[in-house]
């Protein structure tokens, strides 16, 4: 069983841990998730397609990320992420931490925080090893060719300044 760190209010960890996707936080408790951008050294940007089985958005577009496993920091937490669903390592990438968000969604207990990172890294279609369970593929394009995806991606909203 996967844990999740608990944090408060100003990101700061209260000690306690939550079961993976048991939505019961309360006011001011939070989750710590993760996301990268992932920019090549000619300006454009790798985004994935979600599998169909997923239950929230599926089909819609997103940038690698994740939850924070419980003892994990946000960096490593990222680290893992996009290896996991790219295969590309980003722990000596230029870049890092860009800001955090946040979300209160208290009717459904799921309240969390967002470490918006972005990345620059030189890769082609040959380093990359997406994770079929969590993607249907893949693009590499320009911030003029996610414009007409931003109403089917994931935070797109949210982290558009980072682009």
């Amino acid at each position: 069983m996967e844990y999740w760190d608990i944090y408060d209010k100003n990101k700061q960890l209260t000690g306690r841990t939550m079961k993976k996707n048991d939505w019961k936080l309360k006011e001011g408790e939070y989750h710590l998730s993760v996301i990268a951008i992932l920019q090549r050294n000619d300006g454009k940007y790798l985004i994935t397609q979600r599998v169909m089985s997923k239950s929230w958005a599926p089909g819609w577009w997103e940038v690698p990320g994740g939850a924070c496993i419980a003892g994990e920091t946000s960096k490593e937490a990222i680290v893992r992420e996009v290896k996991e669903e790219t295969g590309l390592d980003v722990s000596h990438a230029k870049g890092g931490l860009v800001f955090t968000y946040h979300r209160e969604n208290i009717e459904e207990g799921d309240n969390y925080f967002v470490d918006v990172y972005k990345f620059i890294l030189d890769f082609d279609e040959s380093d990359l090893q997406i994770q079929k369970e969590e993607a249907l593929g893949y693009k590499i394009c320009t911030k003029e060719e996610l414009e007409p995806l931003k109403d089917t991606f994931l935070h797109y909203y949210s982290i558009e300044k980072a682009f």
